[in-house]
């Protein structure tokens, strides 16, 4: 498992694109977390105007059985089926991304460096998050742990989650590889001091926008986004 970066993927319902992510990340053997920016988590049902909405938290067992008791062959064609059986296998249960003064899902906290969004609004609510921990962080010994918040463009549907994710796979790879060769430079000699951590993290921040635009001229149908965030704390209410 590689120990240098960590990721986290963010959609709106942590259903679709932000698990494919997950899952890609995850089996290339990153460490990985992934959230829901929406205020439910929504999914296809009888009608274009009659969604299944289902509480973040609702574990995916639960999602397939009154989805199957609604209609099984609906949702077999429409491919929601195949992929809770695919979210079922990464984690118990979809996540709402843990925004400030939220009561946590989860004790773990903000401690990624990279966070993949896979929609505009997704990356906005991010965004928007980490600067409200930062205004609301009143305490005289700040701890700022840099945070690359990168979107990624992906229409919400299985056939582009597939291809989304790999592109989100292929960016990780190349992010980690810039990383390892911060840390190979850093490992000579004439570069040991005590500062090296730090220089290993400012020679990976400066080529991050590089790496984006040759990223982006490879996947030209993935438009990305890119924000430097700061969060003030690793406790996940920002305390």
């Amino acid at each position: 498992m590689s120990e240098l970066l960590s990721f986290c993927t963010v959609c709106a319902s942590n259903q679709n694109r932000s698990m494919e992510a997950h899952k890609l990340l995850k089996d290339a053997g990153y460490k990985v977390r992934s959230y829901g920016t929406g205020s439910a988590v929504r999914l296809p049902g009888p009608s274009i105007d009659k969604p299944n909405v289902f509480q973040f938290g609702t574990p995916y067992s639960t999602m397939r059985e009154q989805l199957m008791k609604q209609d099984v062959r609906l949702h077999q064609a429409n491919g929601v089926l195949k992929m809770i059986d695919r979210n079922e296998k990464i984690k118990g249960a979809p996540q709402r991304w843990p925004y400030i003064g939220q009561e946590p899902q989860t004790t773990e906290g903000l401690d990624f460096d990279i966070v993949f969004t896979c929609e505009e609004r997704c990356f906005d609510a991010v965004v928007e998050d980490f600067m409200n921990r930062s205004y609301n962080d009143t305490s005289s010994n700040i701890n700022r742990k840099l945070i690359h918040v990168i979107n990624v463009e992906i229409r919400d549907d299985y056939d582009n989650a597939l291809i989304g994710g790999q592109g989100i796979l292929d960016l990780a790879q190349q992010l980690e590889k810039k990383m390892e060769e911060a840390n190979e430079f850093n490992q000579k000699p004439d570069q040991k001091d005590s500062t090296s951590i730090q220089k290993n993290y400012d020679l990976f921040e400066d080529s991050i926008p590089d790496i984006l635009a040759a990223w982006q001229k490879d996947h030209p149908l993935l438009p990305l986004l890119y924000s430097v965030c700061y969060n003030q704390s690793c406790d996940i209410n920002g305390k």
